[in-house]
């Protein structure tokens, strides 16, 4: 029998001392012995029959060491049960790190002392759902939505222009080479890149500077990268580019008709239609539900504070920051270029991962109470639907969730989420407003990316411990807007 006594118990925090005595230790070895010497085949010893002091002598340590192993895997699920608690985490065991101690153990000599530590869920009251007051944005598709959606379908044809420069709103096929104070920099050379002049998609100046270049010329562009570039080395500097014009083509109009219908698959222009209506309808109840999720969010944001497990919000916080730093040192931006200091960064961002694990917490805590949990259909209709996402990969994506069963939490997660969300918003007072679709559009701008990946809760762990695995929920909701460039700098 295990000897517990708690030694710590503020806040959140719970730790432990597990004390098992040598004599305790010294009976389960030698339970597995005995057992052992009823299959054991060792030569010189007739099968089953090798003496149980023998088998101590050869494999002792190695069994003790199974013994030790049993012991450390079962206190904290016995503790935690016994005593009613709810980890946040997986407990920590922390074993003696004294060598000779250690060895006293193995060698039946000495009591198994060790800790075990860890945060427990907090308490806190449910609200009543029916008490939130939420809008849902609805907008419809118009004609005019399907018209442009088929003429970005459509896209820009390009037919060579014959006689003359560049005029803006052509395409400029172009190789070039960029140089600062002369010298050519990383990054700022490239072969037959196409540049539409007046798209904007260049450094400012640049497709400028193309205006009236015919096939064949040459033509130096000078540009200033702005203060603001994302790679740093290059930012607020001037260069020069020696560009070489491969081609000049002008816009042709692409007809819309059925036959254009037909060169996608459909029978007739009607068909299209539909099926692009269908298709804006289905985005725009996408906007709609995403916008309402973060309401949701937000509104429990709001109604819910209290302590959080120390631990789920520095490792939240520690995933928050592994992508910032390796997003800085890929743009070679500092604090200072993004006006704020590392110190004022963390508390930022420390603020987001709170939100997160707090909004884990509650909604972790809503889905127990209402027992949802996600069928083996809903799993394999998320599993089949990131699979889509890899077009050709489709087997090797669900090849790897087979083997790798601990990672369909990123399946399950977005589940249970919405499942949550769905529950919250069945009960709160929803109010629908009309908006316009580019309303809509606008509401949701920064929310594309809203995802909590968090666990279900229907489960106990392998240790049989019963607890709410924190969220990431709205990852861009607060984040800087950090420029997404390519690695290689180029004048676009």
């Amino acid at each position: 029998m295990m000897q517990v006594t708690e030694t710590l118990s503020e806040g959140l925090k719970r730790e432990f001392k597990v004390v098992v005595a040598a004599g305790d230790l010294d009976r389960e070895l030698t339970r597995k012995l005995t057992e052992l010497a009823s299959r054991a085949r060792i030569n010189g010893f007739r099968p089953g029959k090798v003496p149980v002091p023998h088998l101590r002598r050869v494999y002792g340590k190695s069994v003790m060491a199974e013994v030790v192993q049993e012991q450390l895997d079962q206190a904290s699920k016995l503790l935690v049960k016994e005593r009613n608690l709810k980890p946040a985490y997986q407990p920590e065991v922390k074993f003696p790190e004294d060598k000779q101690e250690v060895e006293k153990i193995f060698s039946g000599q000495g009591d198994l002392a060790y800790t075990v530590a860890f945060e427990v869920v907090p308490s806190f009251e449910l609200a009543d759902p029916s008490t939130l007051e939420l809008q849902r944005y609805l907008a419809g598709v118009t004609d005019a939505h399907v018209e442009e959606a088929l003429a970005r379908l459509a896209g820009k044809s390009w037919e060579k222009r014959e006689e003359g420069g560049a005029e803006p709103g052509d395409r400029v096929t172009i190789s070039f080479v960029g140089k600062i104070d002369g010298e050519p920099f990383e990054g700022g050379s490239a072969e037959d890149v196409p540049v539409e002049i007046g798209s904007g998609k260049f450094l400012p100046g640049f497709e400028d500077q193309l205006i009236g270049a015919a096939a064949g010329s040459e033509r130096k562009v000078n540009i200033t990268f702005p203060e603001s570039y994302s790679v740093a080395k290059l930012a607020g500097k001037p260069a020069e580019f020696d560009v070489t014009v491969k081609a000049v083509e002008g816009p042709k109009e692409t007809p819309i008709d059925d036959d254009f219908a037909k060169s996608v698959g459909l029978a007739d222009l009607e068909k299209l239609k539909d099926a692009m209506r269908e298709r804006l309808s289905r985005e725009t109840a996408q906007m709609t539900a995403m916008k309402l999720k973060r309401d949701v969010l937000d509104a429990l944001d709001d109604i819910y504070k209290f302590e959080l497990p120390e631990k789920l919000v520095n490792g939240e916080l520690q995933v928050i920051w592994n992508a910032l730093e390796s997003e800085m040192k890929r743009t070679g931006k500092t604090f200072a270029d993004e006006g704020t200091t590392e110190e004022e960064a963390r508390k930022e961002y420390r603020a987001i991962a709170e939100r997160r694990v707090r909004l884990g917490l509650v909604l972790g805590t809503i889905g127990e109470k209402e027992n949802i949990t996600i069928s083996d259909e809903e799993l394999r209709n998320g599993l089949m639907s990131r699979a889509s996402q890899f077009p050709g990969q489709e087997r090797q994506v669900l090849e790897f969730y087979s083997k790798r069963p601990q990672a369909l939490v990123e399946i399950r997660g977005p589940i249970f989420e919405q499942k949550v969300v769905d529950h919250i918003v069945s009960k709160a007072k929803v109010t629908d407003k009309p908006v316009t679709r580019e309303e809509l559009a606008a509401l949701v701008e920064d929310e594309e990316d809203d995802h909590l990946h968090m666990h279900d809760h229907d489960h106990d762990d392998e240790h049989g411990h019963h607890h709410h695995d924190h969220a990431h929920p709205d990852h861009d909701h607060h984040d800087h807007d950090h420029d997404r460039a390519e690695s290689a700098p180029r004048p676009e």
